[in-house]
């Protein structure tokens, strides 16, 4: 059977050409050798197959040595393709862990995003206290780990222009979200910092539908579309590993594109 995750188009093995100064940088510290050796380990001698805490730390070795690697070959300034509005899927697509038909919508008034850990200023946001701050528009492809993509058209506020406003520490690692529908997530600081990466409230120059994450969701033009949570009720800036929703289930946690 073939698997769902695999994706329809295998990537064009070229795409690493730009990154070999870096990838010799690993190998010459040992990083890439250490993974292989790790992976033999756990293969060869490393756990008993019916030692389930044996695989599951072992996996987790070799996950957390895959988020290392894409942090390191992530570059914060290197902007994904952008697109004509011509090509903007409207609607979009639904995606989420449930059917479209058990979205609970949410009370756009009575909304209020929270805020928590390493920011200055804790006060909760309104609609019109987000709504009131200068936004961007960006069209660029979301990219599902099932496979399937679409060109999306997102607006909305900066998320780097968001945490300076509330005076976050940029220096974090992480930068953690809560949902109305339970879907926690998390990302590094130098994608929320990324300029593509937004709070967004509006797809195709309008309100996003409550299917689709209203009144604030993540998008982020660096990531798989499993890392952008949808109706945000909270951001928290911290330096302890946040873990998510399906990260805790093992999906890899940097999860870059």
């Amino acid at each position: 059977m073939k698997s769902p995750f695999r994706p329809a188009r295998l990537p064009d093995p070229a795409i690493l050409d730009n990154h070999q100064p870096l990838i010799r940088s690993l190998q010459r510290r040992g990083l890439l050798r250490g993974g292989q050796s790790l992976g033999a380990l756990t293969m060869l001698t490393g756990c008993d197959l019916e030692d389930n805490a044996s695989i599951q730390s072992a996996l987790r070795a070799v996950s957390g040595f895959n988020d290392r690697v894409q942090a390191a070959l992530f570059d914060p300034n290197k902007l994904a393709p952008e697109y004509p509005a011509s090509r903007v899927l409207n609607p979009p697509r639904f995606n989420a862990y449930y059917d479209i038909e058990n979205v609970k919508p949410v009370d756009g008034d009575a909304w209020r995003l929270e805020l928590a850990g390493l920011v200055t200023d804790k006060r909760p946001w309104t609609r019109q206290d987000i709504a009131a701050m200068p936004q961007v528009e960006t069209i660029v492809r979301h990219v599902c780990v099932e496979g399937w993509d679409y060109i999306g058209q997102w607006s909305g506020v900066p998320l780097r222009a968001f945490l300076e406003r509330i005076g976050a520490d940029l220096r974090a690692k992480y930068v953690a979200f809560k949902t109305a529908d339970d879907y926690p997530s998390s990302i590094d600081m130098a994608t929320a910092l990324h300029p593509q990466t937004l709070l967004a409230t509006r797809y195709a120059r309008e309100d996003l539908a409550d299917p689709f994450g209203y009144p604030l969701r993540l998008r982020c033009s660096t990531k798989l579309g499993f890392k952008q949570p949808k109706w945000i009720t909270t951001i928290e800036v911290t330096n302890t590993y946040p873990g998510g929703y399906w990260e805790n289930l093992g999906f890899n946690w940097f999860s870059g594109i």
